[in-house]
């Protein structure tokens, strides 16, 4: 049995005049909370075949938090013949942590692959962020400039990791808090920002660590709930939603890494019902309304599908429900009228007294 001890660091943004902004990190023991005010939901809506669907109306929704009815306090239909009215980024993360070297060049020649086509006139901003053990940096101006990007792709070098423990256990544990840390700090530099946040973190994903043989005391529960309080809370607030693309291909599609982050889906309550899964890349993305792609060997597909949800959605807002007690959870279930159509958004938030 494994004893468990969680220590995450919750990062502040160092500010550089430099072309890459670094992501810089300090303690911090217990979650952001989640202001009172109308919760934003960005909603995408899909067929049976998983195409998305434009064109519908406010009427057509319905918004249930905590299986109980919800005022739509505001509504807007994005894409197709209506015009973006805030804006909206994409954010593409590189991950050298967790993805091995070999795959990293395959993932950097991917990238290229999207951002030069087109003669490289993309339809959204993009940021790039470099992801290593050896400091993570993000491009401080998203540019819809290509060939801009692809020149700045080559000037980064790939960076590995130097813990020689990566192999083992506690090497999986760095990997995690790294990525985390990552995580919370990019979504403190665009909680900044207004509008919508795409991020594609490019990534077989973090160590889930959960298994049998894996124990948290009831202090490195506690620090793990109010780590799930706090990446709900930051995605949200800076308007983040996040997808993952897996690099591994088909080579690794048939496995259970691949289906295990579905284990811990369901939205955490307490520190008694948290598990280590619960901060798994998959289920983070899930959970903030993203995608999570594998089983595929072309990451520019993984891309396109996700990119597809910014050619229709709809913002809609919300009054969070008062709490009975800190960081209450609560369900979110946005519904649609029409038969055979399916509505994804985020799947919970944090309620406070």
């Amino acid at each position: 049995m494994f004893l468990f001890c969680l220590s995450l660091a919750l990062p502040a943004v160092a500010q550089q005049s430099a072309p890459a902004t670094a992501l810089q990190s300090e303690p911090a023991s217990e979650p952001s909370s989640a202001p009172a005010g109308p919760i934003r939901l960005d909603v995408v809506v899909t067929d049976r075949s998983g195409k998305v669907i434009p064109g519908l109306q406010k009427q057509d929704f319905s918004i249930l938090d905590n299986k109980r009815p919800s005022n739509i306090l505001s509504f807007q239909s994005v894409g197709g013949a209506v015009a973006v009215a805030d804006p909206v980024e994409v954010i593409f993360v590189i991950d050298q942590v967790n993805t091995a070297f070999t795959r990293v060049a395959y993932e950097r020649d991917e990238l290229k692959r999207f951002l030069s086509r087109n003669e490289g006139k993309l339809a959204q901003p993009v940021s790039l962020v470099f992801f290593s053990d050896s400091g993570t940096q993000i491009q401080s101006k998203p540019s819809s400039d290509g060939n801009f990007l692809i020149s700045a792709l080559d000037q980064n070098q790939n960076s590995l990791r130097t813990d020689r423990r990566s192999q083992g256990f506690y090497g999986a544990q760095d990997r995690l808090q790294l990525s985390l840390k990552t995580l919370f700090g990019l979504a403190a530099m665009e909680s900044a920002k207004p509008g919508r946040k795409m991020v594609i973190w490019i990534s077989p994903g973090w160590p889930i660590l959960s298994g049998p043989r894996i124990t948290l005391s009831a202090n490195d529960a506690k620090g793990v709930f109010n780590s799930v309080v706090h990446v709900s809370n930051a995605l949200r607030q800076a308007g983040i939603t996040l997808y993952s693309v897996d690099p591994l291909g088909l080579a690794d599609s048939g496995g259970l890494r691949t289906t295990y982050y579905e284990e811990f889906l369901k939205g955490v309550t307490s520190p008694n019902r948290v598990d280590l899964g619960n901060l798994a890349l998959q289920v983070i993305a899930t959970q903030s309304g993203g995608l999570v792609t594998y089983g595929s060997n072309s990451i520019v597909a993984g891309i396109d599908h996700s990119i597809a949800d910014l050619s229709a959605y709809y913002v809609l807002s919300m009054q969070p429900a008062p709490a009975e007690k800190p960081n209450e959870y609560h369900l979110i279930e946005v519904k649609v009228a029409t038969p055979g159509l399916t509505a994804r958004t985020r799947t919970g938030y944090y309620a406070q007294p």
